[in-house]
């Protein structure tokens, strides 16, 4: 089943509108929604659309995708990725990124044909004193060709959808990567000013790339780190108030101060319902991606919808890949109905969606979101 095509120049044009609404708090037309997508789930998704299925690498975090697959999809929000991130899917087996970081790319077997999971595996900085951290040169994120896409995307399609510059795994966890995440967690006790040299290697690079972002005139950047699990934080709220906090908190100040009208994301998994008020108190609009086996998202607009936007909280773990395209249709129509009312919901997937989501599951979904009833 395929989404229904929408007219030039009607739809298309409330895409932008329909997101500064949902943000201002406002309940708009319908609710704005948006998906990532592994790679192959995309594959299979351009080839039931018909669409060029060689049209280049499929970047599930935004970073120069064809977009013809977003947008042929109604999607609302549209992104570009600057940073580390972009390394999680490279070629190969075994590849090691410019950060120096080596990963794995494993398979996982599903109804649909195998996918991979790539992880970092060989760390750069793991055996590394303070006098190597030092040594260390990370790439260059002024480079002008990291910003060729979102060049592209806000000349090409800024007037219509709402943009949104990506530097997810700002701080933490590029910062593991480096030094291996065992070691991390250590030296945040055994030797907290390395910790603190290491960790501002990746906050330096995020921050100028999303400086950048902000002067080209993206509408909202995407900040974040997971620092959550399944029920609880795993790391200490103590530890993520001083290795953390401060370096958010002038992230977001900086950017504001370049663009007061710019609308900050953020992303975590799992579950951080002790750090949400100090999240508000450093200046953060948005909160992703409301993991519902997690958080519960009627808990998370009741206390904090007030002060938050939200974007997510469609199940990934379970009703996506698991569920039937009425258990989907559902929970679309209650999450509208609850972390949507009055507006402040962005519908999405609480993670990319992958190889083992049925297409019936999808598309229940898309036009769940999209189609008549799901005015918010």
């Amino acid at each position: 089943m395929l989404p229904v095509e929408c007219e030039s120049g009607s739809e298309e044009s409330m895409h932008r509108e329909r997101v500064v609404a949902a943000l201002s708090h406002v309940a708009p037309d319908r609710c704005p929604w948006q998906a990532t997508f592994t790679p192959e789930f995309a594959e299979r998704l351009r080839a039931g659309l018909r669409l060029d299925v060689a049209a280049g690498a499929h970047n599930p975090h935004g970073g120069g995708n064809s977009r013809d697959l977003e947008i042929g999809l109604d999607q609302d929000l549209l992104i570009t990725s600057v940073g580390w991130a972009n390394s999680y899917y490279g070629e190969g087996c075994e590849y090691v990124d410019e950060w120096g970081v080596s990963w794995l790319s494993a398979p996982y077997e599903t109804p649909y044909g195998v996918g991979h999971y790539t992880e970092p595996r060989g760390h750069p900085l793991a055996e590394a004193d303070a006098k190597a951290v030092a040594r260390y040169r990370p790439p260059d994120p002024g480079r002008p060709e990291l910003y060729t896409d979102a060049e592209r995307l806000i000349a090409e399609h800024g007037a219509e959808y709402w943009i949104v510059g990506s530097t997810v795994t700002t701080i933490f966890e590029t910062a593991w990567a480096l030094r291996g995440l065992e070691q991390l967690l250590t030296d945040f006790i055994e030797d907290p000013d390395l910790a603190d040299a290491i960790l501002d290697i990746p906050y330096r690079y995020h921050l100028a790339a999303a400086e950048t972002l902000v002067r080209m005139g993206v509408d909202m950047i995407w900040l974040g780190d997971d620092v959550g699990h399944q029920h609880g934080m795993f790391i200490s709220p103590r530890h993520w108030r001083r290795f953390l906090k401060p370096r958010m908190a002038h992230i977001i100040e900086r950017l504001k101060t370049i663009n007061p009208g710019v609308k900050i994301a953020y992303h975590t998994d799992g579950c951080v319902y002790p750090i949400i008020p100090e999240l508000i108190e450093i200046g953060l609009d948005v909160l992703n991606p409301i993991q519902p086996a997690a958080m519960e998202p009627v808990k998370v607009k009741r206390e904090y919808g007030k002060d938050l936007c939200f974007w997510g909280s469609m199940d990934e773990q379970y009703t996506l890949p698991f569920g039937s395209p009425d258990d989907v249709r559902r929970e679309v129509l209650d999450r509208i109905a609850t972390l949507g009312a009055d507006g402040g919901l962005i519908l999405a997937p609480t993670h990319h969606v992958q190889l083992d989501t049925p297409l019936e599951n999808f598309w229940a979904m898309v036009e769940a979101v999209t189609g008549p009833g799901a005015t918010a």
